[in-house]
């Protein structure tokens, strides 16, 4: 459920693809009828194939060794998930189907056909597209900003519903720091049975971590200007009652 209709300034299809690869530690392969899971086991080059270092005695080595020509079809499977503790908290996965062959002492995964699935839809990412698009710069660097904002600063996150509108806010009991990319801040705002969420764009993008704290200084300025939503105001007096 979402209390956004249209997301401003957010990253294309084939840029979120790139940062879920670049921002994920763990995958799933299946090859060969056998499917495994690995963690810190995958790199990724600028072009978006991905090298894959796995035992020799592994299945999926096995498979790539034992295919026709060295050539074995797979496909690798990762989670973009929240690092807040939120609901529902894989915010899309990404499938890549390709090609793998054998390279020293790792094996090589070309990608051939690239599906995104968010909250609103799965999309087909055309391979050209992702294979010049670049991760978003703020992608391995998300997870340490959103947990830092989410423990230090509650504060700063409460502050920004200011900028919320007041009936997104209706019967809200949490809210928390989803995503956050160069585009803008996205807000979880969770209630008693359902959860919807809330993009604060930035004014320009940020590219790098001293830009990023600009962007959000700036969205805390507005806040600060902006009256408190009556919709916490009324949870407050609840419950000091």
């Amino acid at each position: 459920m979402g209390d956004t209709p249209a997301w401003t300034a957010a990253p294309g299809a084939a840029e979120q693809a790139r940062s879920v690869l670049a921002a994920a530690w763990s995958c799933a392969v299946t090859a060969g009828g056998a499917r495994e899971e690995y963690v810190g086991a995958h790199t990724v080059t600028d072009e978006g194939a991905v090298l894959l270092t796995v035992p020799e005695d592994s299945a999926l080595h096995g498979a790539a060794l034992c295919a026709p020509r060295q050539d074995s079809r797979a496909v690798l499977e990762f989670a973009d998930v929240a690092p807040v503790a939120v609901r529902d908290r894989i915010r899309a996965r990404l499938w890549l189907a390709g090609r793998l062959t054998p390279a020293e002492g790792a094996l090589n995964f070309h990608p051939a056909r690239v599906v995104l699935r968010r909250s609103r839809g799965a999309v087909l990412v055309d391979p050209d597209e992702f294979a010049t698009a670049r991760p978003d710069p703020l992608a391995v660097a998300e997870a340490g900003l959103l947990t830092h904002l989410a423990e230090a600063h509650p504060d700063a996150v409460e502050r920004l519903t200011r900028l919320v509108r007041p009936e997104s806010l209706h019967a809200a009991i949490r809210v928390l720091p989803l995503a956050v990319d160069r585009h803008g801040l996205t807000l979880r705002i969770e209630r008693t049975r359902a959860h919807g969420d809330v993009r604060l764009p930035f004014h320009t993008p940020a590219d790098d971590l001293g830009q990023l704290t600009e962007r959000v200084h700036a969205l805390l300025a507005q806040a600060s200007a902006a009256g408190c939503p009556r919709t916490l105001q009324r949870q407050r007096a609840d419950g000091d009652g």
